[in-house]
């Protein structure tokens, strides 16, 4: 509930933006020991926006509004608590992945409360059903959507805190001040927040009005700050998933099909395997035959000693090509008319191929299923939906079923599926034991999710240098929304756009997603997915990094048609004052037109989504010398040797933590446009590890890189965990194009160049190095 106010969250805002004024808030003081605070934030869906006709779906309600949308009902749930010792205590209902929401929210709080960033300990909360979809992590939502509420709560608590130093140092609330954790008197006598943390704890849940603090108030949001858990993680102290020590879980692998998704049918050796060195336990699941031991070296040794029969490949036979004259069959047809009278039309069509969306940190979990009940340790962006499918595999209760999300290394899409929490979950029950289970590296790239191969074909009709119609048209091996977003779209539909109405689940996540930023009148984006056989997830931006690329290619060779520079002929037909700002600020600093060297060029593109826009400006180097350099066990080819971005990320919480977001989506682009694929053959995804799945190294880094964070008046964060993925993947192909005066066509570009060898299927684990000292450089 709200009390409305003039320039609230009601009224007009920016494109795309929610405004954020200084309005009143209700939320609860919780029964309890100590001070605890909840907020309630019941405040509706985003207002329409005033943009140029035609708008897109996107541009009026988006999926950042979606995912909003959905938590607002028990934004309620998220509680603060003040602790005897001073510090305040968060349980986060998302997962820290490395993007550095731990530290961002922890900031959010000691603003809100003035409190110390360290005096603010920031958890993550184990599944809680009641939070029904405010416990998904994804669509760079996390901030967007909890900053809010977070401020309410710690507000709320701070005006508890208030209220008990009122009585305590005899002044009235108006009289007293706040600094570091500390109440202040006029006389100078003060009392710390942990002095007042009982006095402050109400035996009965009640409401609160709080008000937030101006922005113009704010000391720490939007200040530079490393992450709070750095030297832990740099130490070797910081507890990921297989760092926990849970009594009796020994280290656990799976031996698996030579097949894509292939299922066990007899293990022929049981009894020699159980009397391998450090071998406890043996046992067939639903994904292969598993080995605990008492090291992860007996585990490999185990495994690859295994004869068992396995079904065959739910593909077989299938490769590159064969998937791709799929997608050919299921692209729906382009539909522009004739051209007019002296006008021209640019036709291009893209493909793009399998790519891993495997992290640092190899899928795995901790599982203790007996008596009953199971217990999960894993980095799960998911958790609820997880526990809900372990308990339907288990046969147990859902509340039989306690979900702990540990801090994740890396996700990338893939931490959203909850795959080696219930795998671990099954052979925990058929062992009767605690595991503790890892993937090994082959297993990643050869069994586990992939971001899907697509195509993407855009159509633009053109009078001189006036673009009369856009259209474009993704078909992709379908995306697996299994992991919640799904039941969130159909939970929220009475709040989604008219133009959503059956149109089916992929296409509704791709239209809340896809906008394009320029007038070029009439504009469709449209997507077809077919084929369910593979292992998906999205991999940082969902569809937006093939659909950008294929799109801003094509705006270069729409400049090109008009006779106009890519930068000039993107600032005559932007849309919105936003991406003009960052296209115009990544020009300037990155010096824009330059004189090159032959075989060398920039390249620069733009996206717009979740919430701002941002713009990147890449420099390559496609000389002879530089692609045909010799790299060891390593691929080459051109090299990036400067990006320059600059981001309009809304109100933004942690500087730092933007500047690293944007040095993450530089890598990625420069690895989905050059280097990163998996190829199928026969069936088998070739790559094993990652010393052949070639995602951005050392060798392919720029020598250059500066990010501009933009000023933004809008009071509300916007997205940055996805944001610049797609504009960093199409400036890296727009620059190879300019560099080489050829449009790629398929990406990544080396992806039609074997250059490895291909490690066998039997055994399905290679055997353990033994001279890593050897590959050092």
């Amino acid at each position: 509930m709200t009390e409305h106010e003039p320039h609230g969250i009601g009224a007009a805002a920016p494109p795309g933006r929610r405004g954020l004024s200084r309005r009143r808030f209700v939320g609860y003081l919780v029964a309890g020991t100590t001070l605890t605070v909840a907020a309630d934030l019941r405040l509706g869906t985003a207002a329409e926006a005033a943009i140029p006709s035609p708008p897109q779906i996107a541009a009026l309600f988006d999926l950042e509004d979606l995912e909003s949308t959905a938590a607002l009902a028990t934004s309620g749930l998220i509680r603060i608590t003040i602790h005897s010792d001073g510090t305040a205590s968060f349980a986060l209902p998302r997962a820290e992945v490395g993007q550095g929401i731990t530290t961002s929210t922890a900031m959010i709080i000691a603003e809100e409360l003035d409190l110390p960033v360290e005096k603010v300990i920031v958890s993550l909360a184990p599944a809680r059903p009641e939070l029904v979809f405010n416990q998904l992590t994804g669509g760079s939502n996390s901030t967007v959507s909890t900053y809010t509420p977070i401020r309410v709560a710690a507000s709320i608590a701070k005006g508890a805190l208030l209220k008990a130093a009122s009585v305590e140092l005899g002044y009235a609330v108006g009289q007293l001040t706040t600094k570091l954790g500390v109440v202040r008197a006029p006389n100078g006598t003060s009392v710390s927040y942990g002095a007042l943390a009982t006095k402050a704890a109400t035996t009965t849940t009640k409401a609160a009005r709080t008000q937030l603090k101006a922005r113009t108030s704010f000391s720490v949001v939007g200040t530079p700050r490393n992450r709070v858990d750095a030297r832990d993680i740099v130490t070797g102290k910081k507890q990921f998933t297989m760092d926990l020590q849970v009594p009796d879980a020994l280290p656990t692998m799976v031996c698996r099909a030579p097949g894509l998704n292939g299922r066990p049918v007899a293990l022929r050796n049981k009894d020699a395997i159980l009397r391998m060195p450090g071998v406890t336990d043996v046992a067939v699941v639903e994904t292969g035959v598993a080995v605990r031991a008492r090291t992860f070296g007996q585990c490999i040794d185990a495994v690859r000693a295994v004869q068992a029969d396995f079904g065959g490949s739910v593909v077989p036979g299938a490769d590159d090509a064969s998937v791709l004259r799929e997608l050919r069959k299921a692209e729906i047809p382009l539909v522009v008319p004739t051209l007019p009278l002296l006008g021209v039309q640019v036709d291009t069509d893209f493909e793009f191929m399998f790519r891993s969306s495997a992290a640092l940190e190899t899928n795995c979990a901790i599982a203790d299923v007996r008596d009953g009940h199971a217990t999960i340790w894993s980095g799960l962006k998911s958790p609820i939906v997880a526990q809900g499918k372990i308990a339907e595999a288990l046969g147990l209760p859902q509340d039989k079923v306690t979900v702990h999300v540990v801090t994740g290394g890396g996700s990338f899409g893939h931490k959203l599926f909850h795959d080696p929490a219930l795998e671990a979950a099954r052979v925990s029950q058929a062992m009767g034991k605690p595991v503790k289970l890892m993937w090994h590296r082959v297993d990643e790239p050869r069994q586990g999710r992939m971001h899907p191969m697509a195509t993407s074909r855009c159509r633009a009709t053109m009078l001189g240098d006036q673009v009369l119609t856009f259209e474009q048209r993704h078909t992709s091996v379908a995306t697996d929304f299994s992991h919640g977003l799904g039941e969130m779209l159909v939970a929220t539909a009475a709040d989604l756009p008219p133009g959503l109405v059956g149109v089916g689940l992929s296409q509704s996540i791709f239209l809340l997603t896809q906008d394009l930023p320029y007038n070029f009148g009439v504009v469709t984006q449209l997507l077809d997915e077919t084929d369910t056989r593979f292992n998906t997830g999205s991999m940082r931006s969902i569809y937006s990094q093939d659909v950008a690329c294929a799109s801003e290619l094509t705006v270069d060779l729409m400049a090109r048609k008009a006779k106009k520079d890519p930068l000039a002929f993107r600032l005559a037909n932007v849309k919105y004052p936003e991406v003009k700002a960052v296209l115009e600020k990544v020009a300037e600093v990155g010096n824009w037109g330059r004189t090159m060297p032959p075989g060398t060029a920039q390249g620069i593109a733009v996206h717009r989504e979740y919430k701002g826009a941002t713009a990147f400006l890449v420099e390559i180097d496609c000389r002879p010398e530089t692609v045909n350099r010799r790299i060891r066990n390593g691929v080459g080819g051109p090299r990036v040797t400067k990006v320059v971005v600059a981001v309009d990320a809304g109100l933004v919480i942690n500087p730092r933590g933007v500047e690293a977001q944007m040095m993450g989506a530089a890598s990625d682009g420069i690895g989905l446009a050059l280097t990163n694929s998996t190829h199928l053959k026969d069936g088998h995804f070739l790559e094993a590890s990652w010393d052949n799945y070639f995602y951005t190294r050392e060798w392919n880094t720029p020598f250059d890189f500066e990010c501009v964070i933009m000023p933004s008046s809008s009071a509300q964060p916007g997205g940055v965990g996805e944001a610049g993925v797609p504009a960093s993947f199409a400036a890296v192909a727009c620059a190879y194009a300019r560099a080489t005066g050829t449009t790629p066509k398929r990406f990544p570009i080396n992806h039609d160049t074997l250059s490895f060898d291909v490690k066998p299927y039997v055994p399905s684990l290679p055997e353990s190095p033994t001279d890593g000292l050897s590959h050092t450089y």
